[in-house]
């Protein structure tokens, strides 16, 4: 490390201030952090210490602390102690204690003294100070105190007296309300005070609160020199140069009260009104002097910023504004894109302020409003009067009355300030300036988490400002801070922000990288989180291994205030935003016990790991710290300039200003009496000495052309000094709109075509700049977004490429103009005529809203039916594929229905445990009669099922039932078309059970006899048993063997069987010789569509019972295993119903189980691929997610052929927006409520209550007991509903999908959208729809044939039109090659055609994946790296035209690497994944490539 300059020597006088020592004396200089290969000298040290943040040992710490003696300018000796009025005793409290080190006031004459003209201190880091004594700390608590128990002595003395008593329990009552009363205002109040507490913190207050609490708002008698310049304001145009917290914007309040009184009189008089403008730079001086304005002035005012969406309102709005305000505070640029849109004139205003006016140039908002439209304004009488503001008005380092002057005519004012000088420095507290030089800062360099994050992680671009950020912590603030910077970068926020960052960049490059990739990417972003997080933190610590002597230093400031209680404030300004950030981490863990830190940044948009700030947490910010609640700042520019902070004691430049305005202003937040400015400076740094030189300099110069200019100084030469400075602007072209006066310039020409640009549907990107050089100019040429009206424009040369720029945005803008597509003010046309309608489609969704809707629980098949006795009845025989699986004999059953059933897909049943097989629906030809006997033995049997089996009895009504049940013959066989027939129905049995209510059991019956048999408990429904066999060894009264499922009562077999309660059993005697028989008891399980419940599959079924107590079912044991499979058939087969019924209301015909699935919802973020399902229904099947995903990607083919056929002669834009009206969700959804889809939709699994018949009445069983017809509801979301209708369209494809034929999915579009742009039922449709444009079928030129010819070699494709195969290889910067158009139409056609190609073959090649992972899959088929790779392999690119060399030079460019790439890849197939992103224009998009086995003609 260089040490000090050896023309220096260093003295400092300690006396007042004890010290610790801390031990024996070290190098002085702080260590640093060396690389491997780098050498340093040392001086006054015997070794190069080690590394401290790769080496744990710590150097000792030197006290020393010196002053600069400058051999130029000698400076006197100044104690440390006396900086601060301290002495040996503790704080001084008269003033004469005091050494203030006032600047002495520079002569007229300027010169150059030496370094400083200031004090300088120079402290070494190492030092620590002990402050001895000092006053008493003051308690300032605000303790809120307890309710007295006034209250509760009143009311005992009111309850001893005789006379006030009535009864002892009206006394308690009384006295248990009053101390309801109590706790309730105690309640009260404790809330009330916790409300106060927090408007008083500022957290209920909006931003207008927080600005009329935070500042005096009515402002008092002006002083004599605010008077002064008020006069001379009123005659002329000034720049009034004050310092800061001198009163500026008074002088401007009462220039505005003088406008003001004129504009009444002159309005009272006939004129046309006019109205002031207040012009800030910044959105949070908008409300600052918005309120100021607004307290002062007794006429209306009104402020906007960008944030209002003031970008969008037409001049009708601003007229409005205009006719109901006089004043309007607002940002500059607004106020120019009025008078740029002739929203308003210039002759319109009486009065412009400037606040900030230093601000006057080059292209700034402020001087774009005097070149633009000031000064094109002739008649000065309808000029606005200007008024300027400012603390500085120059920032340069030379010739400074040129810039002077160059500012007075950007503005057409005259610089001044008042007269007497000493009057303003009486009014206006300057503080004291000190230097501070602190010891040479360490090295770049790293710490070892830095060095393990840069191991690791080190190829990640996304982390390359986190690691510049580090090491500049490294250096400027120390380890401990450097460490920090991983940690914020790296916290939840922080990384979620990063892991967006990359998802947004890899669409912005139109997934031209391998999902791989991006996985990896996010893979490694989450670890290099955990990483971080895991890494072990500690406090830091004040030495040289935590903190940077810099750091040190700036401590020791603040502790020499803020060791004891102080009503200071202090202000510590820095450069950058992760550095106020870092300081304010730091300061609250070094032990300063009073110090209460805030951190003060912009609201601009902060990088991840940033702070981000809004603009009502500035104004917090600065609302605690003039309560105090802050007393400490690190704040960036942002507080330097316009925001009203309170006066501070202390103002700190951590980091030095780097103008003289900055200087400027942040030494005026240093107003308060006796307040000191620090520069901190860097031991031997000869830049930062000549910054402290230039900013007294300038100061100086500053000063004394103030001094300089003459009293009687006349406003001349102004127009003619502004026609200098705007020859170069004459020679640029404009172009006033004849219509409306709006005047478009080189300059506002960008701002137009920004906003057209974001007006365009689809997220558009910003416009796309080329610039080429030529002969020493500069050509541009901008190229817009694909929705575009227009595709490109070219500008005229200049030796400037930021001229060239604005040409060919003016050459745009223009372009627009002429098109029709920027109205008179230049605003966007499609943005009222499209755009709000393709908004509110789009955007009006709710991902998230849900609603409640009826939903149908029974097809209408069922009631549309009943009422009468059928003459006939349809079969559909239900049949097990694999009977064995069931555990038992089985016998078929049949479904007997009022009409004809479709053909239903076989239903999965999960039989026993992980135990399944396919329930067959065999739907018979025919029908067969049913005489009245007949039904009401079937009707007997079915309701006989519903008694023993399902514990439900209904009553006798044939008319009313909706279907019926019957034992199928165990022989049956199933053979394609086969028909009904009355011989399949087991009579024998169906006859027995309507002769018989039971099997009767007497003593008589043989063992063999009990076996097999069905057994219902008389007295709990959910008790039923297969018989297995008789235990001869048991009795009724042996206890219940171990292992039996368990019951109400366990003490003997026979009390195991009877579920009687105990009162009932007393009267009861059963046979006590009866056997005991060995069963199984039967779970009571409906749900086989689904999986067994765990406690199911735990469930003990072994069972002893006795027969007395039982009913043996007249059902025999194989019917009534059959009839268990019964619910779940009928709930299946409703769902069915209820699905085809959906396709019935569209006109569909689709299969039955892809009808059920595109309805299905089976959780309640079915739509969230890949995520943990929430309340996941079982048993439901497939959802609607894989139709969903095919079905929106036809869906977007289908619309796109139609407006592509309906429009052929359309621009894309066009085409985008037809498009986005038919497909967006919302339209979606519109026709679905219309319809009432939401009724079919499937939310609901199966379900106990709904299975059974409607129609006839239940008589005994749970539930009997309602009336009337149940409503069922469903909570559905609005994007499900929506999802559901591309399913029908998904359904509709597939269920044709065997032969090609599309005209079913066709139809479901159509239905689906509502909407003329598709109005067609059948494929063939869309050729009818086209009608040849004329370009096509024109003569082709033999260019043309032989592009044809070329392509048709590659291909074997025949093209029969060879300028359509033209029009695809046509580059949007060619308006038309030869009348053939560029290839945006085709690319919006081949775009969904490539989509459902590639969509098709994933989805039939990967049946069982989820849209996810085929939407991954989809997106790398069709990614414009691959795409482009391809092309280029084909030889595509070459046949592309442009009218751009540098696209073209581009597009060769990226050719080569391909092809380079593809020669070093060994036959790697994936070479092309090793290129980087392709131009736009490197694959021609019409293009889906395939090999077809013979010529075809288009």
């Amino acid at each position: 490390m260089a040490s000090a300059s050896d023309n220096a020597s260093y003295t400092l006088d300690l006396s007042g201030l004890e010290f610790i020592d801390t031990g024996p004396s070290a190098c002085s200089e702080a260590p640093m952090l060396l690389d491997e290969d780098e050498e340093e000298t040392f001086h006054d040290c015997d070794e190069i210490p080690q590394d401290p943040i790769l080496n744990t040992s710590s150097l000792p710490e030197q006290v020393s602390a010196t002053t600069r003696e400058d051999p130029v300018a000698p400076m006197e000796t100044v104690p440390l102690a006396d900086l601060w009025g301290l002495t040996k005793k503790g704080l001084a409290t008269t003033p004469e204690q005091t050494m203030p080190l006032d600047i002495e006031q520079p002569s007229n004459e300027v010169k150059d003294t030496g370094p400083f003209d200031l004090d300088v201190l120079i402290i070494d880091s190492h030092a620590t100070f002990t402050q001895i004594g000092g006053p008493a700390i003051a308690n300032g608590a605000g303790d809120v105190e307890e309710l007295s128990d006034d209250s509760e002595t009143q009311l005992d003395q009111a309850d001893a007296d005789p006379k006030q008593k009535s009864s002892k329990s009206k006394l308690e009552d009384r006295n248990a309300f009053d101390q309801w009363r109590l706790r309730h205002a105690t309640n009260f109040v404790d809330e009330e005070i916790k409300i106060r507490a927090r408007a008083e913190r500022g957290e209920y207050l909006t931003v207008d609160d927080l600005i009329r609490n935070d500042q005096p708002r009515i402002i008092g008698d002006p002083r004599e020199y605010q008077l002064e310049l008020f006069e001379r304001a009123k005659n002329q145009n000034i720049i009034a140069v004050l310092d800061t917290g001198s009163g500026k914007t008074l002088i401007a309040v009462l220039l505005l009260r003088y406008i003001l009184d004129q504009e009444l009189e002159d309005r009272s008089m006939g004129k046309k009104p006019r109205v002031a403008f207040f012009l800030v730079d910044s959105v949070a001086l908008v409300f600052q002097q918005w309120r100021v304005l607004k307290d002062n002035l007794d006429q209306s005012i009104e402020r906007f910023c960008g944030q209002m969406g003031t970008d969008h309102w037409a001049k009708v709005t601003w007229q409005q504004h205009l006719k109901n305000h006089m004043v309007i505070v607002c940002t500059a640029e607004i106020l120019n894109q009025c008078l740029m849109r002739s929203f308003i004139r210039i002759d319109q205003i009486n009065i412009l302020i400037f606040d900030e006016a230093h601000h006057a140039k080059k292209n700034h908002p402020y001087a774009r409003i005097i070149k633009d439209y000031y000064i094109s304004e002739t008649d000065s009488s309808k000029r606005p009067k200007v008024f300027g503001m400012t603390a500085s008005p120059v920032d340069v380092r030379s010739n400074f009355t040129h810039a002077a002057k160059e500012l007075e005519a950007m503005l057409h004012c005259q610089i001044a300030t008042t007269a007497d000088l000493a009057l303003l420095r009486h009014s206006v507290s300057r503080p004291n300036e000190h230097v501070a030089i602190y010891p040479r800062l360490y090295l770049p360099g790293q710490t070892i988490l830095c060095q393990e994050m840069e191991q690791r992680f080190g190829d990640m671009d996304i982390f390359s400002k986190t690691f510049r950020n580090a090491v500049h912590a490294t250096t400027e603030l120390g380890a401990w801070c450097a460490d920090q910077v991983w940690s914020m970068a790296m916290s939840e926020r922080a990384a979620w922000k990063l892991e967006r960052k990359l998802e947004k960049r890899a669409f912005k490059e139109q997934n031209s990288k391998p999902v791989e990739v991006i996985d990896a990417q996010l893979s490694q972003l989450r670890e290099a989180q955990a990483f971080v997080q895991n890494w072990p933190s500690m406090e830091p610590r004040i030495n040289p291994n935590c903190m940077s002597p810099k750091v040190r230093v700036l401590r020791d400031y603040l502790s020499m205030i803020f060791e004891r209680p102080t009503d200071s404030r202090c202000i510590v300004f820095v450069h950058q935003r992760h550095t106020a950030r870092l300081l304010g981490e730091l300061f609250p863990r070094l032990g300063l016990p009073h110090l209460r830190i805030g951190t003060l940044i912009g609201t601009s948009s902060a990088d991840p790991g940033e702070l981000e700030v809004s603009f009502r947490q500035q104004m917090e910010i600065i609302h605690k710290f003039r309560k105090g609640q802050l007393n400490c700042l690190f704040a960036t520019s942002v507080a330097e300039e316009g925001l009203d902070i309170p006066e501070c004691n202390l103002v700190i430049r951590f980091d030095l200003y780097a103008t003289l305005i900055q200087y400027i202003q942040s030494r005026g937040r240093a107003r308060h009496v006796n307040s000191k400015y620090v520069h901190m400076v860097e031991e031997g740094n000869p830049i930062h000495m000549q910054a402290v030189r230039d900013v007294r300099k300038g100061e100086d110069v500053l000063r004394l052309f103030c001094e300089a200019l003459p009293a009687d100084r006349l406003l001349q030469g102004h127009d003619a000094n502004l026609e200098d400075a705007l020859i170069k602007e004459k020679l640029l072209r404009n172009f006033v709109d004849s219509a409306s006066g709006a005047k478009l310039t080189y300059a506002s020409s960008l701002v137009v075509l920004s906003h057209f640009v974001s007006c365009l549907p689809e997220n558009p990107s910003p416009p796309n700049f080329v610039m080429r050089a030529e002969h020493g100019q500069y050509t541009c040429e901008v190229v817009l977004p694909p929705y575009s009206p227009i595709h490109a424009a070219t500008g005229r040369p200049y030796s400037k490429k930021s001229i060239a720029k604005r040409s060919a945005a003016f050459e745009a803008c223009l372009r627009l103009r002429e098109g029709g597509h920027l109205d008179e003010n230049f605003l966007p046309t499609h943005h009222h005529r499209h755009l709000p309608a393709m908004r509110n489609a789009h955007l009006a969704m709710n991902l998230h809203k849900s609603s409640s809707y009826d939903m149908k629980v029974k097809p209408k098949v069922w009631e549309e039916s009943r009422g009468s006795l059928p003459a006939s009845l349809f079969m559909t025989v239900l049949t097990l594929q694999d009977p064995d699986k069931l555990g038992r004999e089985s016998q078929p059953m049949v479904l007997l229905t009022r009409t004809q059933m479709p053909d239903f897909p076989p239903v999965l049943l999960h039989l026993q445990v992980e135990t399944t097989s396919q329930l067959i629906l065999h739907t018979l030809g025919g029908s067969v009669p049913t005489p009245r006997e007949t039904l009401s033995r079937l009707n007997a049997f079915t309701l006989r099922v519903y008694k023993d089996v399902f514990n439900k009895k209904f009553e006798v009504n044939e008319a009313e039932m909706s279907y019926w049940f019957a034992p199928v013959v165990k022989h049956f066989h199933y053979t394609p078309g086969k028909r009904c027939s009355h011989d399949l129905i087991d009579w024998a049995t169906v006859n027995y059970v309507y002769e018989n209510e039971a099997w009767v059991w007497n003593t008589d019956r043989s063992d063999e006899e009990l076996e097999d048999r069905y057994l219902v408990d008389r007295w709990d429904g959910s008790r039923r048993f297969w018989s297995i066999k008789v235990r001869a060894d048991l009795q009724p009264q042996d206890p219940v063997p171990a292992g039996a499922a368990p019951a109400k009562h366990m003490n003997t077999i026979i009390d195991y069987t009877v579920s009687l309660f105990a009162k009932s059993r007393k009267n009861v005697v059963w046979l006590p010789d009866q056997p005991v028989i060995y069963a199984h008891r039967i779970l009571h399980r409906l749900n086989w569509l689904d999986d067994f419940l765990e406690k199911d599959k735990r469930a003990k079924i072994d069972a002893y019972v006795c027969p007395e107590p039982l009913l043996f079912s007249a059902l025999p044991a194989s019917v009534a295993a059959m009839a268990y499979i019964v619910p779940s058939a009928i709930s299946r087969v409703e769902s069915y119903l209820i699905a085809l019924e959906s396709c019935d209301l569209l006109g569909l015909s689709v299969h039955p189980d892809l009808a059920l699935e595109a309805i299905t919802k089976d959780s309640d973020n079915t739509n969230e691929h890949r995520q943990e399902q929430i309340h996941l229904q079982r048993g439901m099947g497939k959802n609607y997610e894989r139709l969903e995903f095919i079905g929106d990607c036809f869906l977007k083919m289908a619309t796109s052929i139609s407006v592509f056929c309906i429009k052929p002669h359309e621009n894309e834009f066009e085409y985008h927006v037809r498009r986005m009206l038919l497909i967006c969700n919302q339209n979606l959804f519109n026709v679905a409520i219309k319809r009432k889809l939401f009724e079919y939709v499937r939310s609901v699994g199966f379900s106990r209550r709904t299975w059974y018949p409607e129609g006839i009445k239940l008589l005994e069983g749970k539930g009997f007991t309602k009336t009337g017809a149940e409503v069922h509801k469903h909570q559905l979301g609005d994007k499900t509903i929506a999802d559901v209708c591309e399913a029908l369209i998904g359904a509709a494809l597939l269920s044709h999908n065997s032969n090609g034929n599309m005209d079913m999915a066709v139809k479901a579009v159509t239905a689906m959208v509502g909407s003329p742009d598709h109005d067609v039922s059948q494929w063939a449709d869309y050729h009818k729809l086209y009608k040849l444009p004329p370009y096509q079928v024109a003569e082709a030129s033999a260019v043309q044939r032989n592009l044809a010819m070329q392509i048709e070699e590659k291909f074997g494709y025949s093209f029969k039109y060879p300028r359509l195969l033209m029009s695809a290889f046509v580059h949007p910067s060619l308006a038309s090659f030869a009348g053939i158009p560029c290839y945006q139409r085709l690319e919006f056609l081949g775009d969904s055609l490539l989509d459902m190609a590639c969509v098709n073959f994933i989805f039939h090649r990967h049946p069982d994946r989820d849209p996810q992972w085929l939407t991954e899959h989809k997106m790398a088929l069709v990614s414009n790296k691959f795409l482009a790779a391809l092309s280029v392999k084909l030889g595509l690119h070459k046949h592309i035209r442009f009218s751009s060399p540098a696209i073209e030079a581009q597009n060769r460019e990226y050719a080569q690497e391909v092809e380079e790439a593809e020669r070093e890849s060994n036959g790697a197939r994936d070479y092309w994944t090793t290129t980087k992103n392709p131009p736009k224009v490197a694959l021609p998009p019409c293009f889906t490539l395939s090999e077809p086995s013979q010529k075809s003609s288009s």
